[in-house]
């Protein structure tokens, strides 16, 4: 069976951190392209960062540019964002992505919220 399940969401106040985890099975997570997309009330959903391969240099949105890291580790199968200096922008469900040719799965989302 196919998953990703994330964890990490919560509550922050502004210019703090958290750190989500996306851990994948059921498929060859290696193979796939990481990606991390976040949606706002009211707001389409957004791609947020990506980064193909392990190692490989990932795409940042510009409005998280500095601020966030995304890194993965295929031994583990799993897939992470770092979230420094945090402001109430960045508030949404985040939701992780695999992705390779005409195969794609979606996390079910984790919620961060940042207070002011």
């Amino acid at each position: 069976q196919v998953q990703l399940v994330e964890s990490g969401g919560g509550l922050v106040q502004a210019g703090g951190s958290l750190r989500l985890s996306c851990a994948a099975s059921g498929f060859t997570f290696s193979s796939y392209v990481a990606s991390w997309y976040r949606q706002a009330p009211g707001q389409e959903r957004e791609l947020v960062a990506r980064q193909p391969r392990a190692g490989s240099s990932a795409y940042y949105a510009d409005s998280v540019k500095g601020r966030f890291t995304i890194s993965r580790d295929n031994a583990k199968n799993t897939m992470y964002l770092q979230m420094n200096s945090l402001k109430p922008q960045d508030t949404a469900v985040y939701y992780c992505n695999a992705r390779a040719l005409n195969y794609e799965y979606w996390g079910q989302g984790t919620q961060v919220t940042v207070s002011s």
